[in-house]
């Protein structure tokens, strides 16, 4: 049996990897989402009955909304916790599919887009670690898995001329930082803390409203064909819940893996 909280379980991949848990009645599944209510429904409608998950409500830019979600986490489980999956993670709507110079000719505009992703999904996840630590170091595979993106390799933006998503990819490029120092204090403790990349994905974010957008992301998915000329779309979100957990379970401190992207 193993204990797992993934946050942002109402949609794309946190939803993915929700439904596909909770098919083991062994798993005990805790499942964080801003929309509690709407969550619990979806969930009832389309897995049905599942007695071993749980929808609690968090806001990951609300520190007091965290705190009470591990202190739900602790009651449900009994103290202990194997598995935390950081799904949750926003990009600004100013930001659209602009670059650097276009965002940042309105400072206002470029400073809340800033601190909109920086509160989501850097410091909300320092506040979730940090408040859910004592269970992980109590579980059996005391495992924090951050899910990050391409768009924070530093080599990747740079060889490839990946221009788009300027504070979304600043946030996820600190929240690897964090990540690895959550790992350089708890490795020694047997806990894994280590970000992944799921590759592209078919979820919301892709979708584009307007000619320009699909043209920039058109130019967008021609760089990553330089990279990566075998691409030929985005994955579907069972597909990558899957590809997920496999990394997760074959990764561990003894293999070097904590800190990594």
């Amino acid at each position: 049996m193993a204990t797992y909280l993934i946050t942002g379980v109402s949609r794309g991949i946190g939803y993915g990897l929700l439904s596909n848990l909770s098919s083991n009645p062994d798993n005990t599944v805790i499942g964080l989402a801003r929309n509690q209510v709407a969550t619990k429904e979806k969930v009832a409608r389309e897995l049905g009955a599942r007695s071993n998950v749980h929808i609690l409500q968090a806001d990951m830019s609300d520190y007091n909304s965290i705190l009470r979600a591990a202190q739900e986490t602790e009651k449900i489980t009994g103290g202990r916790l194997d598995y935390i999956i950081a799904n949750a993670g926003v990009a600004s709507p100013a930001e659209g599919f602009a670059n650097i110079g276009e965002l940042a000719k309105d400072p206002k505009v470029f400073n809340e887009a800033f601190a909109y992703t920086m509160s989501t999904n850097v410091i909300g996840n320092v506040y979730l670690f940090t408040s859910l630590m004592p269970l992980v170091l109590k579980g059996k595979a005391k495992k924090i898995i951050a899910i990050s993106s391409a768009s924070a390799d530093i080599e990747l933006q740079r060889k490839y001329d990946l221009e788009l998503s300027p504070t979304y990819s600043a946030s996820k490029a600190a929240l690897n930082a964090i990540v690895a120092k959550f790992s350089a204090q708890y490795a020694k403790d047997g806990v894994l803390a280590m970000s992944i990349c799921p590759g592209m994905v078919a979820t919301q974010a892709l979708e584009c409203e307007t000619d320009e957008q699909r043209q920039k992301f058109e130019g967008f998915l021609q760089n990553l064909k330089r990279y990566a000329p075998h691409f030929t779309g985005p994955k579907t979100i069972e597909s990558a819940a899957k590809d997920l957990l496999a990394v997760i379970e074959k990764s561990s401190v003894e293999n070097g893996d904590g800190g990594s992207l």
